[in-house]
């Protein structure tokens, strides 16, 4: 990964590895027990429906990508089906905050998988100070030169990915053909399993950073789509294994009870001890080197943002330029969000705005570019659907189980339109806006000495 604009500069395999790199992870291993406590024993089949609608959504971003190469990814997107306004700067600030709020998810699952590999039981103010150790930690990184992150990125993609297959396999070995999850638990209601789905879409939604590579992969126009493609069918693969394995070892009730770090409870009694403190192992690298590209990707996304002049800026006198200082606003929003909410509430705040972000560029995209890139209106239409139903089953049981985190979404979500109402009414966007051509003059301001 580069912190400039390259043209060419990453291959299909740099894609599908960095797209895989971004959704293994805290996706799987934090969310397995929370997915299983809402859809109840049929949870692996959780996985599969939130492929399906990943799938649908993929199409419009597969579509946009192809026609419109870009390193403006969901900006590009936005502002070509919407232009400069409220709607465009507001979804795209919401990708944003979902990723950034992505982030917080992976530092406190890194806490919960340390201590629990150390023997401790992950509660209580270490968890969040771990969580926000490893936030610092992932700062360093980034600010010491893109090479550290790309060069790492890479080497922990290919790790993430076999490691936690091979966990899945091992797992189903040595469960034999048994599913303990159906032991002493059932099936949910069916409201639960759809409102399931939605934490499963968080466990695939890192295939946008693909997206937002643009014409840095070489012969764009065909390969951002096909990583795309490719990087969800590997997840889907994955996520499977491991849920089947998670199933074989545990019944319902443990993997409910242990929903923040299931895999590390799942693998002692399939694999053993040292199959326990590998499985430790293995998500602490996964964990640690997710919040790592996350800081990069999201950084590099608020700076694009404020190239495309739709959102505000400020240094507050740091020295270094706009990525710096970007850098900087995703560590402290990160940290601050770790600090005070637990896991569950992280990851549904994260799949209210991925979700309304998301129904927001497939109606975009439906009304004014379905032509101009030949996209499938029935397939956009589909995508707005299953994400609508899946969005208003989340919300229905979370309003009963957790109501506040519900007021939080909307808030927040009111917050970010009416703010970017009022800065763009202040200081509106130049007029190439309109046309959509922020994209390009991100890429030449990138590639600039």
């Amino acid at each position: 990964m580069k912190s400039s604009y390259e043209r060419n500069s990453l291959s299909l395999y740099d894609a599908v590895a960095m797209g895989t790199g971004v959704m293994i992870g805290a996706g799987i291993l934090a969310l397995t027990g929370q997915i299983a406590e809402l859809a109840g024993a049929f949870f692996p089949l959780a996985f599969l429906a939130g492929a399906l609608v990943t799938g649908f959504s993929a199409y419009t971003y597969v579509k946009m990508s192809n026609a419109y190469p870009s390193a403006g990814g969901i900006g590009m997107i936005l502002t070509k089906a919407y232009g400069p306004n409220t709607v465009a700067a507001g979804a795209a600030l919401l990708m944003a905050l979902s990723m950034v709020i992505n982030e917080s998810l992976v530092a406190r699952t890194f806490a919960t998988y340390l201590m629990r590999g150390l023997g401790i039981d992950p509660e209580g103010w270490p968890v969040p100070a771990i969580g926000l150790g490893l936030i610092v930690f992932a700062y360093l990184v980034n600010a010491a030169g893109n090479r550290s992150v790309g060069l790492l990125s890479q080497l922990m993609a290919v790790l993430k990915v076999g490691g936690i297959a091979a966990f899945g396999i091992a797992g189903l070995w040595a469960g034999g053909n048994s599913f303990e999850a159906t032991s002493n638990g059932n099936g949910s209601a069916v409201g639960g399993f759809i409102a399931s789905v939605a934490l499963a879409i968080l466990a695939f939604k890192g295939f946008t950073t693909i997206t937002n590579s643009g014409a840095e992969i070489t012969d764009p126009h065909r390969n951002v789509g096909r990583a795309i493609i490719i990087s969800i069918a590997i997840c889907v693969v994955v996520y499977l294994l491991v849920a089947l394995a998670v199933g074989s070892s545990l019944p319902l009730d443990r993997i409910v009870a242990a929903k923040d770090y299931a895999l590390a409870e799942a693998a002692e009694p399939a694999l053993g001890r040292v199959g326990f403190y590998l499985t430790v192992a293995l998500a602490l690298v996964a964990t640690a080197s997710g919040v790592i590209a996350s800081i990069f990707a999201v950084s590099r996304m608020l700076a694009m943002l404020t190239d495309m002049k739709l959102i505000p800026h400020s240094h507050f006198g740091m020295p270094g330029t706009i990525r710096n200082h970007t850098l900087v606003y995703t560590v402290v929003i990160a940290g601050a969000l770790t600090i005070f909410f637990d896991l569950s509430r992280i990851a549904s705040l994260g799949a209210f705005f991925y979700l309304v972000m998301d129904i927001l560029i497939h109606w975009g995209v439906w009304r004014n570019l379905r032509e101009d890139i030949g996209a499938r209106g029935w397939a956009l239409l589909t995508a707005i659907a299953l994400d609508a139903v899946v969005l208003a089953a989340f919300a229905a049981l979370k309003w009963q189980s957790d109501p506040l985190i519900v007021v939080i979404a909307l808030v927040g979500m009111v917050a970010v339109f009416l703010f970017e109402r009022v800065f763009l009414a202040l200081n509106p966007p130049p007029r190439e806006a309109a046309h959509g051509e922020h994209g390009s003059a991100y890429e030449k301001h990138q590639s600039a000495p």
